[in-house]
């Protein structure tokens, strides 16, 4: 028989591995926070194929008006500085290591390109983590313009976690026949992000813009270029990444994996086995069953080798080895699949047999989501590439959290992805005439989370360290990062532009503080009676008698009357008075244990923001010092424990601390007109390059004019 387990996948979450789950509606418990329902790949794919039909019958016979309208509508209303403007972005590079090997002569095209033109440091945003920062760098204004204030929001009305950055929604109309269900509509689903974009802005004034992989652009916008969208895009499942362990091991092992396990039973010999892939719901009928995929392994443990088959596909696996992309097509109904991408690995043979998959990406050439703009230019890409991953989250760093996978699996895993981008890089640029481009890279941010343990001696993990071939695995990060500027300067003209950019920098997590064990501890936090403490989501938690709370993985919330559910602190002088109470007793907060500054400063975001939406931002933000950050209890909602804990996983360097600690890099061709740079910066840039006026609203200032560029 074969079964399948969810491991609580917000057990110990950090979003850059497991932002997951979205809800649809309140949740009657924190067990059925499961994501934005996997069912909707299907009603996706249906509507895509749906609205794709009647699409090209529309658009042939509109050609001649559209034609028109668009010589019309795209005039070009402004008069440009440059041609191209090119942006390379490198996800979480930290100045003082880029600093340092320039310095040692490593990053010989970096420092090629500084003399060209300049380096500076980039000042980050508050609080300095992926989707607040590149929001800041897609529309050149601070948090309370763009509403994205951290990887997650919460609900005031449940008080339980959500994705802050998308909507999605369900289908609300469908048709029955039995226990058929055919949909009457599509999913709502939003992009979140406010404030335009400096590429739409571009667009309305016929400047093309294609924009590769910029965090935070599910589901892309809509403008006059392409878009392949990024950060916060789903697995088929709809999570953020769940991936999945196949194993003969017993569940009451100690795997605590935070993806999903699923038991292999023998099948007719001690050597071949069987399980039952679960895939997306189906949402087309009643009670949405999962669609079903059977795999078969056959295993030979002398030799350490494996044949597997399912969808179709029979692989040849060795224990260690990751797997090219393999196609999983799911049947909905006759006529009708759903395809996604993942990559499998024999991880043992011994007494126990396991089997490693990664999270299923959404299949770029037939979308089951809207992961691209326009919706073909996914398609388009893997026909150029082959297939490639689209998950937001692309790097499985939670299979490594869990030991799962080694240091090699994930290495091997962050630069194909890398590759996989690098050639999306060269392919636009080669396109690309006049306009503007953007690629982001990933790696960087995800190398340094998971490999700083090598590079910090004293930290917790450092004694999980045995692999000497990573212990020099950021360097060669840094040095991948400066072949890629090198090839990129070899291609532009002497007309163009190049940024090269990160959008913060990174430190050392050897602590974690768990908030809501302080708050518990200093009275603005109280339990239920009886009620267990270990229970994630904040389950425990009497709120008629608690003032505040911590939500997400960069703040504190008040308990507001009339704003949460049952808020108990006035608005107005009593709020301000809780807030100011609690922000001094946490400033300067010391580890008890090691005697060091866990918070440097608690920030008033009331103060920090300016723009329509800051108040939806916590009402307090931690400035943590180096060494520190939010721990994995306090993320999930455990109150539980003491208020400091040693971080023991691979994730050993992160970011959300103070942001004045972490500053990200900006190079450029030409010399800016900053000593100081701020990544809102760069829109106002990029507009005045193209002969547009910034919009008003926007915080930054232009680096660049006509005179600097002469």
């Amino acid at each position: 028989m074969t079964t399948t387990t969810h491991a609580h996948r917000w057990s110990g979450v950090w979003v850059g591995t497991a932002l997951v789950f979205l809800v649809l509606g309140a949740p009657a418990t924190a067990d059925a926070y499961i994501g934005p329902g996997a069912g909707f790949a299907v009603l996706g794919s249906f509507a895509v194929i749906f609205v794709t039909m009647i699409l090209a019958g529309v658009s042939i016979l509109a050609w001649p008006f559209r034609t028109v309208w668009r010589m019309i509508r795209h005039r070009r209303k402004s008069k440009p500085l440059v041609k191209r403007t090119i942006f390379i972005g490198f996800d979480g590079q930290d100045a003082q290591i880029t600093e340092r090997m320039m310095a040692e002569g490593k990053l010989p095209n970096f420092s090629r390109l500084a003399e060209r033109g300049c380096y500076r440091r980039l000042r980050t945003t508050f609080p300095s983590i992926t989707p607040v920062a590149w929001s800041s760098f897609s529309t050149g204004t601070n948090p309370g313009r763009h509403n994205i204030f951290d990887f997650l929001d919460r609900d005031p009305r449940t008080y339980l976690p959500r994705l802050s950055s998308a909507h999605i929604g369900p289908v609300e109309k469908t048709l029955k026949i039995g226990k058929l269900r055919i949909p009457l509509a599509k999913p709502d689903i939003r992009l979140l992000r406010m404030s335009k974009p400096w590429w739409t802005i571009l667009g309305e004034n016929n400047i093309w813009s294609t924009i590769i992989r910029v965090p935070i652009t599910f589901p892309p916008d809509k403008f006059y270029g392409a878009q392949l969208g990024a950060m916060c895009i789903p697995d088929l499942l709809g999570t953020q990444g769940s991936f999945m362990l196949f194993t003969t091991r017993p569940e009451d092992e100690a795997f605590q994996e935070g993806g999903i396990r699923v038991s292999l039973s023998r099948n007719g010999s001690a050597t071949s086995f069987e399980a039952t892939l679960l895939g997306p719901e189906n949402s087309f009928f009643e009670g949405n069953p999962p669609m079903e995929l059977p795999l078969t392994i056959d295993v030979d443990p002398e030799s350490g080798t494996a044949t597997a088959a399912i969808s179709g596909t029979r692989l040849e696996l060795r224990t260690g080895e990751l797997s090219d992309w393999v196609k999983l097509d799911f049947k909905v109904i006759p006529g009708m699949k759903v395809s996604g991408l993942t990559r499998i690995m024999l991880t043992e043979t011994g007494e126990h047999v396991s089997l490693y998959m990664s999270p299923i990406n959404i299949e770029p050439g037939k979308p089951a989501m809207p992961i691209s703009h326009p919706s073909y230019y996914s398609s388009y890409l893997e026909k150029k590439i082959g297939p490639f991953a689209t998950l937001g989250l692309a790097e499985d760093t939670w299979a490594l959290n869990e030991q799962i996978t080694d240091d090699g699996t994930f290495w091997t895993q962050t630069q194909d992805v890398d590759g996989e981008r690098e050639q999306m890089l060269d392919i636009a640029l080669d396109r690309l005439r006049s306009g503007a481009l953007v690629t982001v890279f990933d790696a960087t941010d995800r190398v340094n989370h998971m490999y700083w343990r090598y590079i910090d001696e004293g930290h917790p993990a450092a004694a999980g360290v045995d692999d000497p071939e990573y212990a020099d695995a950021i360097e060669r990060q840094y040095i991948r990062n400066d072949g890629i500027v090198g090839r990129t300067l070899d291609k532009i003209n002497d007309d163009d532009v190049l940024f090269v950019l990160s959008d913060h920098g990174c430190t050392s997590f050897r602590r974690g503080v768990n908030l809501n064990a302080w708050l518990l501890k200093e009275g603005y936090l109280n339990l239920k009676p009886g009620a267990d403490p270990t229970q994630p989501w904040l389950q425990s938690v009497d709120w008629s008698t608690t003032k505040a709370y911590a939500v997400g993985l960069v703040g504190m919330f008040l308990n507001i009357r009339g704003r949460e559910a049952r808020g108990i602190v006035d608005p107005g002088e009593e709020a301000k008075a809780v807030k100011r109470q609690i922000a001094a007793n946490l400033q300067g907060l010391v580890d008890t244990e090691t005697g060091d500054i866990a918070i440097n400063e608690a920030f008033d975001t009331d103060t920090l923001y300016r723009g329509p939406y800051k108040g939806n931002a916590p009402d307090l933000l931690m400035g943590y010092n180096h060494g520190y950050r939010i721990s994995w209890d306090c993320a999930s909602g455990v109150v539980a424990g003491e208020v400091f804990e040693d971080n023991v996983k691979a994730w050993s360097g992160d970011h959300i601390v103070d942001p004045r600690l972490v500053p990200g890099i900006l190079l450029c061709n030409h010399e800016v007109s900053s000593a100081d740079p701020h990544i809102v910066d760069l829109a106002p840039t990029v507009l005045t390059l193209f002969g547009i006026r910034p919009a008003a609203h926007m915080d930054g200032r232009p680096l660049l004019d006509k005179a600097s560029l002469k």
